[in-house]
């Protein structure tokens, strides 16, 4: 006679979604997008400043923020590492489709398709490794400011204090090792500049009042 194996209440809080999955597949799905939006350029007058990519970043490390503060360093890295590999996927798959035969009527969609998917192979590794570095660096400091804290209080500080100092790895990392030797040393300095303010206002302007409003719900359902 078959048994009814019970369903775990505390498995099953929000249907069949953990939080812990939520965020993981929302914190995946902000980097695929970025990698996406990132061949449309933002600019402002006559300067092209940053990639369309860039404004997914801040909500990518408010997340971030939610996994360390509530989850911890070890499993926000096992996220972090786990969304690099997916970034490396869509790398590796949209590559392959864009060698793969196809009919002379789709020229323009191959072409489209193309111009979207073609990775510069330097660009791709300082995307990579900026995240990987940004993440992992942003993730640590958020939980040192955290286990230094007495009363669990200005939120606010850690995850801005955490994103600036992740931002500027983030940032440097990939305008040095996508840029270095192609452009002028002051037309690095800029777009380092220029992409570290950007992310750090959207993360302090968005960022920092979702993850308060993320975490303050985990905190008071969950926990």
């Amino acid at each position: 006679m078959n048994k009814k194996v019970p369903e775990n209440p505390v498995q099953n809080r929000i249907g069949s979604f953990q939080p812990l999955t939520v965020v993981t597949a929302i914190l995946v799905t902000l980097y695929l997008t970025a990698n996406l939006m990132a061949v449309k350029i933002i600019s402002i007058g006559p300067l092209a400043l940053f990639d369309a990519g860039t404004i997914t970043f801040p909500f990518a490390y408010m997340l971030g923020d939610v996994l360390a503060e509530i989850w911890g360093y070890r499993t926000s890295r096992n996220v972090i590492i786990l969304t690099f590999i997916s970034n490396l996927m869509l790398v590796i798959f949209t590559s392959i489709g864009v060698v793969l035969p196809y009919p002379e009527y789709m020229e323009s969609v191959q072409s489209a398709y193309s111009t979207i998917y073609t990775y510069v192979p330097r660009i791709v590794a300082a995307s990579l490794l900026a995240f990987l570095l940004g993440e992992l660096l942003n993730a640590k400091v958020l939980v040192a400011m955290r286990d230094r804290s007495k009363d669990g209080r200005r939120l606010w500080m850690r995850t801005i204090g955490s994103s600036a100092v992740g931002y500027i790895a983030d940032s440097a990392v990939f305008v040095i090792i996508a840029f270095a030797g192609t452009a002028p040393t002051r037309d690095l300095l800029s777009m380092i500049g220029a992409q570290y303010i950007a992310k750090l206002l959207l993360e302090a302007l968005f960022g920092t009042p979702l993850a308060y409003a993320a975490i303050g719900y985990l905190r008071r359902k969950y926990l």
